[in-house]
């Protein structure tokens, strides 16, 4: 597989729990996955034991780290963040929430995946157009 298609599998494969966390209660913490070399997928979550209600900054710190460390010690190949965010849509001259996946692939592909979506009043999520930027490369970039 190549590096894309590898990113691919690992986002296909964790961008379920956002959708059923926001199903359910309208919002989630940060959380990522990762590829071992060997193509086995794991899911990790983050916690602050200083709080029950972190900051999503903090955790998304804590996931860089660790996957960073993870990246230089060859413990990954394709690492994925997904958070929910405040973006601005294509096309438009609006802001709206989305799912944010950073994709970060050890032979140097790196993509923000997003997912728009909007929770109508019943509480059901309606997804929009997904659209992608080039990645930051903030994994393996220094490694």
């Amino acid at each position: 597989m190549t590096a894309k298609q590898e990113s691919e599998k690992l986002m296909n494969a964790i961008l379920s729990l956002a959708q059923n966390l926001l199903r359910d209660y309208g919002e989630f913490y940060p959380y990522g996955g990762y590829m071992k070399p060997d193509g086995e997928i794991v899911h990790i979550g983050v916690k602050d034991e200083e709080t029950d209600h972190p900051k999503s900054n903090d955790l998304l710190h804590l996931l860089r780290d660790s996957f960073s460390a993870m990246a230089k010690a060859g413990e990954c190949k394709v690492t994925a963040i997904v958070f929910d965010v405040r973006v601005n849509l294509p096309d438009t001259d609006k802001k709206g929430d989305a799912i944010q996946i950073c994709l970060d692939h050890v032979d140097g592909y790196s993509v923000e995946v997003f997912f728009p979506y909007e929770i109508i009043e019943s509480g059901r999520v309606i997804y929009g157009a997904i659209f992608a930027n080039k990645g930051k490369s903030e994994i393996f970039g220094n490694s």
